[in-house]
């Protein structure tokens, strides 16, 4: 029986990432692309704003192809349901996909939306790092070798001067309440280097904006080093 044929859901953050690298090392199979949800209109994420071109980047050098599914800006749930159906079609219509992976942690009501989202599409879900203890799994990232900067941050919960750090500096920094991991959305991270990366995505902070209640700081892309 061939194993996991698997498309990875890829925000570009170290949960994503820590994902893929579980999933290679459990050698079950085979992770064949990744996908993203764009906004064209900005060239950037949808989840966190960061640049699209530097999740591209990422996806180079993760030697995976990345499947990107567009979205109007605004975009309602419904759209973005019906916008990511069509993005698995076309994943098993290029891969075969069996299964799609997606680096939750614990957050129960996610777990069941995914699974609610991919019922009756023939693809199962995945969640590799799903009941990990978060301030173990922030631990084994880090000394792991991987890289990231909060690019996405909640200011009711952490404070705005932590938005464009370095994760790897600021872990021991994080106040008390604060998950460990970010899980409950405290903060969203991009990965610059890690060990399912073949060489650094080099980027700079660029200006910090707040917006809808959120404090976003940009990256600059540099020179990509592969």
């Amino acid at each position: 029986m061939r194993g996991h044929r698997t498309l990875l859901s890829w925000s570009g953050g170290k949960d994503a990432a820590w994902a893929l690298h579980t999933l290679r090392k459990a050698g079950d199979g085979e992770v064949l692309g990744l996908m993203s949800a764009v906004v064209p209109a900005f060239d950037r994420i949808s989840m966190h704003g960061v640049r699209a071109e530097l999740v591209r980047a990422q996806a180079h050098a993760a030697g995976l192809p990345l499947l990107e599914v567009p979205l109007p800006w605004p975009c309602s749930n419904e759209r973005y349901e019906e916008e990511f159906l069509v993005g698995l079609a076309a994943a098993r219509t290029r891969w075969d996909i069996t299964h799609v992976a997606f680096g939750d942690l614990f957050l129960e009501d996610v777990r069941a939306y995914r699974e609610r989202l991919l019922r009756g599409t023939g693809v199962a879900p995945l969640f590799p790092l799903w009941g990990l203890a978060t301030d173990a799994l922030l631990s084994a990232m880090l000394t792991g070798g991987l890289r990231a900067r909060i690019v996405c941050l909640d200011p009711a919960r952490l404070d705005r001067s932590f938005a464009g750090r370095d994760l790897t500096s600021v872990a021991a920094e994080l106040p008390e309440g604060v998950d460990p991991c970010g899980e409950r959305g405290e903060f969203h991270t991009f990965v610059t280097e890690g060990p399912m990366l073949s060489g650094s995505v080099a980027v700079q902070r660029g200006d910090v904006v707040e917006r809808d209640g959120f404090v976003y700081a940009d990256l600059l892309p540099a020179a990509v080093h592969v």
